[in-house]
């Protein structure tokens, strides 16, 4: 499987496939991401097209294995920039998937309902502690990497990680879910 940073170099070296793969890859979670800052899905799909723009017009240089912290922590700036106009809370509400359509009707209602009940719990979370956990979780950043899109360090991550899931599991709790991990 070809790297992130080899798609990025051969777009850079003038293939338009690199470039091509790198926005399937990433197109759809980078929206996502944006959108948990700006709740308005439009202005994600924006967002995430100006992210992509501005790395392959101004081409920086990327270390290996940096790429995709690199465009979360851009996507987190100019999302911070924007979402400065007005204020809106962390959403995870477009983290559900369609269901397997093996799955028994009473799975799939089970399966909502926690999910739901997750979304709500994450939205009691303190901002930095819900976005740790979802760069580190859902996007399956490394610590080192969401500490460079949060622009903290690993130790604060491993904190806030910490004590999100602690909290979160106390607040699953309360909502009947008690096989939280």
């Amino acid at each position: 499987m070809v790297s992130d940073e080899e798609l990025y170099r051969r777009y850079v070296n003038g293939d338009e496939t690199g470039l091509d793969e790198l926005m399937k890859k990433y197109g759809n979670p980078l929206t996502m991401y944006i959108n948990g800052y700006l709740q308005d899905v439009h202005e994600a799909e924006d967002l995430m097209i100006e992210v992509f723009s501005y790395l392959f017009t101004k081409k920086p240089h990327i270390r290996d294995g940096g790429l995709k912290a690199y465009m979360y922590k851009a996507a987190r700036h100019m999302a911070l920039r924007h979402k400065s106009k007005r204020r809106h809370s962390f959403s995870l509400d477009d983290l559900d998937g369609e269901p397997d359509g093996k799955m028994l009707v009473e799975d799939v209602v089970r399966t909502r309902e926690r999910n739901r009940i997750l979304h709500f719990c994450m939205g009691e979370l303190k901002p930095d502690y819900r976005e740790a956990l979802y760069l580190t979780y859902f996007e399956g950043m490394s610590y080192l990497q969401a500490a460079e899109v949060m622009g903290k360090s690993v130790k604060q991550i491993t904190n806030m990680v910490y004590r999100g899931k602690e909290r979160l599991c106390g607040l699953l709790e309360r909502e009947g879910i008690t096989n939280a991990e």
